[in-house]
């Protein structure tokens, strides 16, 4: 089982833009670093054409994929392999179900994946990677469409016949699987049957029509999530009829589609104040089943996300969150910043400046207080003093641009680099480096006398004069 990926390779080729690390998304990406560790989906490959994968130079198992390590692998079968390329986007997939409903990584006989596995013994070449960064497989889509110069082209089985690819002009089909995430324990089985035989009928149709292709199976986000280690690590003697606790309730988050999610919203908690009485909205907005997001909007350069509640107060409210996405030449990078929070009621608008909710426009936006009020941060800084509203969102994230399925992109965190305590550390080791060159400058500055009482001579004798 192959499940490693190859260091960059060494030279002056240059990579594509999305997947270039400069210093700042660098940093934030080693701050996520221990969130990414969770988000593994497996990668699946393979081709009409030989000698396009060599075998993985350092497998071991545990080892995750990279979004620079897994480049390694697709530039050789993007630059000398076929020119159509076939992204199979399942929404959840995990390398547990391979092993659960499949002869992948097993030898089942009752197999969900018949048709994956016929692919896979009969290609020339092929490449599994059971364990891909999540943050590698976002960016897939994009990072295709650059190195083919093709726009991702959405297809379905009756789309696909009635296209007329071409050997020698570059294609990428994307192809969407669902995955239902049900309780019972052979829906997914039917679900995962149900894409084996979706790809199955496309290669199918590829191979009638004797195109050469290059396919690659992958998902949005892993079906099987592992227990985060910071819960783990408190301790697990009374868990087991234990209730959770307010902070191990998690509820999806708010996603605003148009043709597919475009901006994301996520809190633990959302309440507003009015006029002195206070309103709870975390169960109004989040899983609610008839949110109206009417008014809501998106662009390539604009984006605003409208939460309308009919009876606010005794009224009806509209929050909007407006952001925008600019491009830097400095950076070379595109930033988006929430400029404003509205509140529609009663014909009268109340405006909140939010120009500190920023961030690289790749990724998503977190903050533990987005708030009006000082006691927790103020982020939200009304246009007009004093204001009848006060607004607080705890533990909470945002992203209006470049999402990828219904999941977060990393995240540009609020918290400033240099904490309370890491002032009061570099203060108190400035204080002590002090003392100590003062003490050392005094001690090198010591002299010794040149000149010393002699006891053993003569004794002085004074004339006495009468």
């Amino acid at each position: 089982m192959a499940a490693a990926a190859a260091r960059v390779r060494a030279g002056s080729r240059r990579v594509p833009a999305l997947w270039r690390m400069r210093w700042l998304p660098l940093l934030l990406s080693v701050t996520a670093a221990a969130v990414a560790a969770e988000q593994q989906v497996p990668l699946v490959l393979w081709s009409s054409d030989r000698d396009l994968w060599a075998p993985a130079a350092d497998a071991h198992e545990g080892h995750i994929t990279s979004d620079m390590q897994l480049s390694t692998y697709l530039d050789p079968a993007l630059e000398l392999g076929p020119r159509n390329v076939l992204l199979f986007l399942q929404d959840k997939l995990s390398i547990e179900d391979f092993t659960a409903y499949g002869g992948v990584f097993g030898n089942k006989q009752d197999s969900a994946f018949s048709n994956l596995e016929n692919a896979l013994a009969l290609a020339p070449s092929s490449l599994v990677l059971p364990a891909v960064d999540w943050y590698a497989v976002s960016t897939l889509t994009t990072y295709l469409q650059e190195k083919l110069g093709a726009s991702p082209l959405h297809v379905d089985l009756a789309t696909l016949r009635e296209l007329k690819l071409n050997a020698s002009l570059p294609a990428l089909l994307l192809i969407r699987l669902p995955y239902t995430a049900s309780a019972g324990v052979m829906a997914p089985r039917e679900v995962l049957t149900g894409n084996d035989e979706v790809i199955g009928q496309v290669l199918s149709t590829l191979k009638s029509e004797d195109v050469p292709y290059t396919a690659a199976l992958t998902a949005v986000r892993p079906s099987r999530v592992a227990r985060d280690a910071a819960m783990v690590s408190g301790g697990l003697g009374r868990q087991l009829l234990e209730k959770a606790t307010e902070a191990d309730v998690t509820h999806p988050p708010v996603s605003y589609n148009d043709t597919a999610p475009r901006i994301l919203l996520w809190a633990q908690n959302f309440s507003v104040t009015y006029n002195g009485q206070t309103e709870d909205l975390t169960s109004l907005t989040f899983g609610a089943q008839e949110l109206n997001l009417t008014g809501s909007f998106w662009n390539s350069s604009a984006a605003g996300l409208a939460l309308t509640y009919e009876q606010l107060f005794g009224t009806m409210v509209t929050f909007k969150f407006i952001f925008a996405s600019h491009f830097y030449p400095v950076s070379a990078w595109h930033w988006f910043t929430m400029e404003r929070l509205e509140i529609h009621s009663n014909g009268s608008v109340a405006y909140f400046n939010a120009s500190q909710v920023t961030g690289p426009s790749i990724y998503s936006f977190h903050c533990q207080y987005v708030s009006s009020l000082t006691k927790n941060g103020n982020l939200l800084v009304p246009h007009t003093q004093p204001s009848a509203w006060d607004v607080t969102l705890r533990d909470f994230q945002i992203q209006a641009f470049n999402v990828t399925g219904e999941q977060f992109s990393y995240a540009s965190d609020c918290a400033g680099f240099f904490s309370p305590g890491i002032w009061m550390g570099l203060l108190t080791s400035l204080l002590m480096l002090f003392i100590f060159t003062y003490g050392l400058h005094m001690i090198l500055s010591l002299k010794t006398m040149d000149r010393f009482d002699d006891h053993k001579g003569p004794a002085i004798s004074l004339t006495q004069i009468v």
